[in-house]
Parts: structure tokens; C-alpha cells; sequence
């Protein structure tokens, strides 16, 4: 069964830095797009970062210039770096890839930014 595990989330301050971790297990994530997404009270899941298989990364507007999406193959893992996070930034964060055309959603992992 296809597994996708983030982990690295957690309570922090303004300004502070995070690095997110999406591991995958029985999916080799280097030959898929990894996407992130973030959930906030109250409001829709939304899409804020990709890295493609090809290595090519787009960003949301708001997650230019502080958050990164890199990958280590190695460990079948993709990586969300964030900085100088904001209260804004809280909520639950997950990762997607997509198989076979099929869709696969990692459980998410909480982010809280206090000011």
C-alpha cells in the first residue's frame, strides 16, 4: 500500500524556520510531481508549493521568497524548507503525489506559528 509520511511540523514563533519531510513508502517519489498543501480553519485546502519529477518547483504567491521544496532521492523523500514563518503560515500541511493516476494524500502534520 501506497504510504506518504510528513513529519517535522510543530509550535514555533514568528520568524522562525521549519523544515517539513514527505517519505514515501512502496512509491519511488523522484519519477512524480510532490505538491504541498496547507489547511487552515475554516477554509478550503489549498496548493502552495510542487516540485515536478523533472526537478522544476513552482510557488504560490505566498510561499516565494520563505518556503523551498527540494528532494532527496535517496531517501525517497521531498522536503518543504519554510522561513521567517508568520501566524498566517499555521495550519495542518500535506503532501500529494500522483501514480497511475491515482492520487495519494499523506495524513498532514501541524504547524502552528504564534506571534
Amino acid at each position: 500500500q501506497v504510504q506518504l509520511v510528513e513529519s517535522g511540523g510543530g509550535s514555533l514563533q514568528v520568524g522562525g524556520s521549519l523544515r517539513l519531510s514527505c517519505t514515501a513508502s512502496r512509491i519511488v517519489l523522484s519519477t512524480n510531481g510532490v505538491m504541498w498543501y496547507r489547511q487552515t480553519p475554516g477554509k478550503e485546502r489549498e496548493w502552495f508549493a510542487v516540485v515536478a519529477s523533472g526537478g522544476a518547483r513552482n510557488y504560490a504567491d505566498s510561499a516565494k521568497g520563505r518556503f523551498t521544496v527540494f528532494r532527496n532521492n535517496e531517501k525517497n523523500t521531498v522536503y518543504l524548507e519554510m522561513n521567517n514563518l508568520e501566524p498566517e503560515d499555521t495550519g495542518i500541511y500535506y503532501c500529494k503525489t500522483t501514480n497511475r493516476k491515482r492520487k495519494y494524500w499523506g495524513r498532514g502534520n501541524q504547524v502552528t506559528v504564534s506571534s
